[in-house]
């Protein structure tokens, strides 16, 4: 498969990024190489292999041996809204008609 120029031009402008002429050859070249070894794999006879979940094979989860924890939530007290202001980098004060202020952000949005 190859990948053209177009396709490098139209896939930074979907992720908003902004390439000289440079890094667009340079991340054509790369682009292509990823996608000729994903061609490579999907050559491969999959038909006997065990399917995985988290590159660990099916059943492991379940092993007592396992390293992996339990998934549970840490018990952990909510923060309060004038905290959380003052822990911000840019907030906005409470308003004098009671609002309770806000976090300001950049716009990154410019479309």
């Amino acid at each position: 498969m190859k990948i053209t120029r177009e396709d490098v031009v139209r896939v930074a402008e979907l992720a908003h990024l902004e390439l000289s002429e440079a890094e667009v050859g340079l991340f054509r070249g790369q682009l292509d190489s990823i996608l000729e070894y994903v061609e490579k794999l999907n050559q491969l006879d999959t038909a006997n292999v065990e399917p995985m979940a988290g590159g660990r094979p099916a059943g492991v989860a379940d092993d007592p041996s396992s390293a992996l924890r339990d998934d549970v939530p840490w018990p952990v007290a909510p923060i309060d809204h004038p905290e959380a202001l003052r822990a911000a980098p840019d907030a906005a004060p409470p308003t004098a008609a009671g609002g309770p202020g806000f976090f300001r952000v950049p716009k990154v949005i410019d479309r």
